[in-house]
């Protein structure tokens, strides 16, 4: 494969990628026409998320060889608990959402589906599915964000805020290492790992495209 294994895996991607930027919720945070009520869901399901998102990072960093690559995914996942987390705390205090609510919400039958196939991956699956499998959230949002902010901040702060939380310097400079960690990952993989790669890749995905979905929905467990 001449191609770098990111640019691959974003190709396979495309048409889900597609969808997830012309969902109404992304649509409606670019333009800040979003329901206060749907932001309120995604700061409480995603903050749950987040929490086993970190969970993943470090379960990820006890099954690589590599100390750099340990040191980087052990840094990723502090970085969640604290500073992406900070987003949704700074959310919920604007929203008058208190901390024992966040952590009492449910999790949706979406985030849950989601995040048990993460954690699932992490502790049992080979270290390169795993990667492949955290990359489409970490990369999406940026993108999501960039396609965002190109036509222009919109006069709602908090979803201003939300775009220039994904678009920062700092987080940018993650999503690449990443991908550079993907690329290495996919350039020492046999066809066999390849193929799970990727699958792992396009999984994650879907569920992308699906939890915007669920934001949209506010959906509900049906009994």
């Amino acid at each position: 494969m001449t191609d770098k294994f990111s640019n691959h895996l974003r190709n396979l991607g495309r048409s889900i990628w597609l969808a997830q930027s012309q969902h109404p919720f992304i649509q409606g945070i670019g333009d800040g026409t979003l329901d206060i009520k749907n932001l309120e869901y995604w700061v409480k399901q995603d903050y749950l998320y987040l929490i086993d998102f970190a969970q993943v990072y470090y379960l990820a960093s006890s099954r690589t060889s590599d100390p750099t690559v340990s040191e980087w995914l052990l840094s990723q996942s502090e970085f969640t608990l604290h500073k992406e987390l900070a987003l949704h705390l700074s959310y919920a205090k604007d929203l008058g959402i208190g901390h024992d609510k966040l952590r009492k919400t449910t999790k949706s039958p979406t985030c849950q589906a989601y995040t048990d196939f993460l954690i699932r991956t992490a502790a049992v699956e080979p270290f390169s599915m795993t990667i492949a499998a955290l990359l489409p959230c970490f990369w999406g949002y940026y993108e999501l964000g960039l396609g965002l902010e190109k036509k222009g901040l919109p006069d709602n702060e908090l979803y201003a805020r939300w775009i220039l939380q994904y678009t920062d310097p700092e987080y940018a400079k993650e999503v690449e290492y990443c991908k550079g960690l993907i690329d290495t990952l996919g350039a020492e993989a046999n066809n066999c790992l390849i193929e799970q790669m990727e699958r792992a890749f396009i999984t994650s995905s879907r569920y992308e495209y699906l939890f915007w979905e669920m934001c949209y929905k506010l959906e509900m467990w049906p009994v």
